[in-house]
């Protein structure tokens, strides 16, 4: 059963790699408004670097939820990964996502089968853009049809596994996943599974720095001007940040280095 009310204005949140100096989101924005025009589009981002499933994965299954139910995620980040490119649509938790079967998904999800997964045929269609087939699969879920008749079954889907904190003896090596406008790092440790960890331990946290971290912030006053900091942010997620600066080029951290934690016994 669809879970639009066609009374009430639709929303579509888009999440692409394409960047903002072309035209290419402006595009995928015309092929939606053409086939739906009363739609309200959400930019989620257009920076996510290019072909980078892991960080776009990471900023829609953060903000999804804040949407209302029935809203619409289309994902465009690396999108013709192989010759025959596939494209997929699914309903999960009351919202709608449409983007490539190319793992994506499954680190938003990780239990997303292929039972809950339909394909758009876009060879059949003649959508030969993301675009076009992005605007075509909104346009039919903003006219209330049921979602079970928009294409055949998958009967696999592409997996990716995500990269988990190691978790060794009274140690976590964790990995850099993000980092934001800000400059903050972001790492793939939720404050939950730390706290459960440390089990009210002292710390260390280092970061490539002789002085490790060892206490958690509440926010950057806690600490002076231009000094470290560790935090977790609004998503839950462990932080490296500086008070009024850029913690990832003054500390020289990149994405997908290795943070390391000791818990002190």
């Amino acid at each position: 059963m669809a879970l639009y009310n066609n009374a009430r204005m639709h929303i579509v949140s888009i999440t692409t790699d394409f960047g903002l100096q072309d035209y290419y989101v402006a595009e995928l924005k015309a092929r939606i408004y053409q086939r739906s025009p009363d739609v309200q589009i959400v930019d989620v981002s257009h920076s996510v670097d290019s072909h980078d499933i892991v960080q776009a994965a990471h900023f829609v299954e953060n903000v999804f939820r804040s949407f209302p139910q029935g809203s619409i995620h289309c994902i465009a980040v690396y999108n013709y990964y192989q010759k025959h490119s596939s494209f997929i649509i699914f309903e999960r938790e009351g919202h709608y996502f449409i983007g490539p079967d190319n793992g994506v998904f499954s680190l938003i999800f990780e239990d997303l089968n292929s039972t809950d997964v339909y394909e758009i045929d876009h060879n059949l269609l003649g959508l030969e853009s993301i675009a076009k087939i992005i605007g075509w699969a909104t346009s039919y879920l903003v006219k209330g049809n049921p979602i079970n008749e928009i294409g055949a079954h998958r009967t696999e889907i592409n997996q990716k596994m995500g990269i988990k904190p190691v978790v060794v003896g009274s140690q976590i090596r964790a990995t850099i996943i993000h980092i934001d406008h800000y400059e903050n790092v972001v790492i793939n440790l939720k404050r939950e599974k730390f706290d459960k960890i440390r089990e009210g331990r002292d710390f260390q946290i280092y970061y490539k720095q002789k002085d490790p971290i060892t206490e958690i912030s509440e926010n950057y006053g806690d600490v002076a001007i231009a000094d470290v900091m560790c935090s977790f942010n609004s998503a839950g997620y462990m932080q490296i940040g500086i008070n009024m600066g850029k913690a990832s080029s003054m500390l020289n951290l990149n994405k997908n280095e290795t943070i390391q934690i000791n818990f002190l016994d």
